[in-house]
């Protein structure tokens, strides 16, 4: 279908950000083309012109360990390969590679001659020295945990041929790496500049510069005249199209899609639920993407408070309709996903995993009758030995839950209270949740988070256990199951492929059998565009967008 807007691309428009009582009013510049080519059945394709682009959440940097730092990092960092739609790993900085025989051994070919926008080659050294900051540094945590244990060192070999070693087998190394946390940065840069100046103009090879950083409004890119290193899953060779990507900043949801809606910009990310019918009717190009990796799930404190007893983990899963609030609260477009561990785009997928712990209040009743949770005060929350059936549920308001999700959780909070648990929801801030303030366990007991990831060796990052001489910080049900981590282990080593899918599936039953988390709905990618803007896509390993094959048309 066409969409009511009506654009002029050969003039530039001028708005700007205003506070409102409903949210951001957002401002944006329309596009300056220079010139057109006709495309068939599309009209005329135009040259240059600026993308504005609504985003929800601004990162700490351009480029880290977060979804949304790999969002916006991957386009202005090249990666040494990239994940194609069927999932196969396929060239990008690396034009081919070999894997020894046994298995500990990566060696790249790498296109010739590409520089990074400082004019610094991007050679086998530079990839070598990326490798190696993320290992030893604190470069980027997501990628140093994503390889961890399994790295053990990178070298160049010659100026296109980059060794990077690793200490025990690990299949899933190729597919980790297409991940935007693994953009190839200038270490001339990384070496010269500060960090704070390395953050907010990271120095890569990629389709667009960062221009500048307004901070809490947008950031701006420049299109790289010179780029030469665009990956075999692009749409087009060459340059990108459009001069300029605007990557501006609207938390507010109903400000966001009415900023599409009017023509004050050209694409929009995470489309609010109530309106994605809608925008799939009125725009040509709508996006919905599962992220696999970790979805939206309760993390459950197994160490200290009401969780520690199994029965009462079992009877929380239990208790609360947790498929029908999602499919409520987010107008059937979010699917519900009853795997706590994996999403269900993730590959070796446990489906009969998810189908643990349907909404049965009375199951649920009986499991706390059993664990000796007996007895009820006034107020109808169950007691024992003096103490009451209560649950502090720590989530992320804003940046991991919208307004829609944080309703979903209210919902789910009065079914609880239903069965006698006195739930309390406490919204905690980013700087809060990651500040450290809910890392003490005595802290929460629920804690509901993501962690998106091309590969099921997301189970080691989030469930390994966590001793005093090596903590995981990422596993907050406080989860120590040796068995859990010897499966996981051999999965990740395991070079016969259904051998380690029947390994990723007996892991994600050990954390469902214990309910050491609580599934509740997948993290996704939604996107609509603007219909004379053509060729946006995702990207396959994260749902990232990607703009540097973008172009108008009049």
């Amino acid at each position: 279908m066409s969409s009511p807007l009506q654009r002029r691309p050969h003039l530039r428009r001028r708005f700007r950000f205003a506070a409102t009582a409903a949210g951001l009013a957002l401002a944006a510049q329309a596009l300056a083309a220079c010139g057109s080519t006709e495309v068939d059945g599309a009209g005329d394709k135009v040259d240059g012109g600026v993308i504005t682009y609504a985003h929800v959440q601004e990162p700490p940097c351009i480029f880290g360990g977060w979804i949304q730092q790999a969002y916006i990092s991957r386009q202005v960092l090249d990666g040494l390969v990239t994940q194609d739609e069927d999932g196969s790993v396929k060239p990008w900085l690396a034009t081919e590679w070999e894997i020894s025989g046994d298995g500990l051994t990566y060696t790249f070919t790498l296109k010739d001659g590409v520089e990074f926008t400082d004019g610094t080659p991007l050679d086998a050294e530079a990839v070598a020295y990326n490798f190696e900051q993320f290992e030893n540094t604190d470069l980027n945590g997501t990628a140093k945990v994503s390889i961890d244990p399994y790295y053990k060192k990178a070298r160049a070999i010659d100026a296109t041929h980059v060794e990077i070693s690793l200490n025990k087998p690990y299949p899933q190394f190729l597919t980790l790496i297409t991940q935007g946390y693994f953009g190839i940065q200038s270490p001339t840069a990384l070496k010269t500049r500060t960090k704070e100046e390395n953050c907010e103009q990271p120095i890569g090879s990629g389709a667009f510069t960062v221009e500048e950083w307004k901070k809490g409004e947008e950031v701006i890119f420049k299109k790289n005249p010179d780029y030469t290193s665009w990956p075999s899953t692009a749409k087009h060779e060459g340059p990108a199209y459009v001069d300029e990507l605007h990557w501006k900043f609207v938390a507010d949801g109903v400000s966001r899609y009415a900023s599409l809606t009017t023509g004050q910009t050209d694409v929009i990310y995470e489309v609010p639920t109530v309106n994605w019918k809608e925008a799939e009717q009125r725009f040509d190009t709508t996006i919905r993407y599962i992220t696999p990796g970790k979805p939206v799930s309760f993390f459950i404190n197994t160490q200290q408070g009401v969780f520690t007893d199994k029965l009462v983990r079992q009877a929380f899963a239990h208790g609360a309709d947790r498929k029908g609030a999602v499919e409520t609260g987010f107008h059937g477009v979010i699917p519900y996903e009853g795997n706590p561990s994996v999403s269900q785009s993730t590959p070796d997928y446990n489906d009969k995993a998810a189908d643990a712990y349907p909404f049965d209040q009375d199951r649920a009743n009986e499991l706390l009758d059993e664990a000796g949770w007996t007895e009820r005060n006034d107020d109808g929350v169950r007691t024992k030995d003096g103490k009451t059936l209560s649950a502090k549920l720590v989530y992320g308001a804003g940046f991991i839950f919208t307004s829609e999700g944080a309703t979903i959780l209210q919902a789910l909070q009065e079914q609880w209270k239903e069965i006698g648990f006195d739930v309390k929801l406490i919204p905690a801030t980013m700087a809060e949740l990651w500040g450290g303030k809910f890392s003490d366990p005595s802290t929460y007991d629920a804690m509901p988070s993501y962690w998106t990831s091309p590969s099921p060796a997301i189970l080691w990052i989030v469930w390994r256990p966590s001793t005093e001489a090596l903590p995981n910080f990422n596993n907050r049900s406080l989860y120590d199951n040796e068995e859990l981590s010897k499966v996981i282990q051999a999965a990740n080593s395991e070079q016969d492929p259904a051998k380690a899918t029947a390994l990723y599936e007996q892991a994600q039953q050990i954390i469902q059998d214990d309910a050491a988390g609580i599934g509740l709905y997948t993290q996704n990618t939604t996107m609509a565009v603007a219909d004379n803007l053509k060729d946006v896509w995702v990207e396959k390993s994260q749902g990232e967008p990607i703009f540097s094959d973008a172009y108008f048309v009049e």
